[in-house]
């Protein structure tokens, strides 16, 4: 069965930061490209940041570029979204998901940034 589950979101004060982490099961974790993307309420989903499946090229939306940082664990089967010098504007449900022929998501998980 395949799986996704995002954790490590959270509240956080302007300026902060958080790890989110995303643990797959049930594919080839190594075959796939990942991302994360972050919806709110009323709009549509945003690409945030992306992996190739080798691990050898990323990238990012303009809004998060310099602040965020995306990599993965092939030997974990995980993949992580390290968020520094938030922002207000990045509240928002973050989901991961993996990229090939199929995708798969996760059910997202929370990020409040708020004084």
């Amino acid at each position: 069965q395949v799986r996704l589950l995002e954790s490590g979101g959270g509240v956080v004060q302007p300026g902060g930061s958080l790890r989110l982490s995303c643990a797959a099961s049930g594919f080839e974790f190594t075959l796939y490209r990942m991302r994360w993307y972050r919806q709110t309420p009323g709009k549509e989903r945003e690409l945030v940041a992306a992996i190739t499946s080798r691990g050898d090229s990323t990238n990012y939306a303009d809004s998060v570029k310099g602040r965020f940082t995306i990599s993965r664990d092939d030997a974990k089967n995980m993949v992580y979204l390290q968020m520094n010098s938030l922002k207000s504007e990045d509240t928002a449900l973050y989901y991961c998901s993996a990229v090939r022929v199929t995708t798969f998501w996760g059910q997202g998980t929370q990020v409040t940034v708020s004084s």
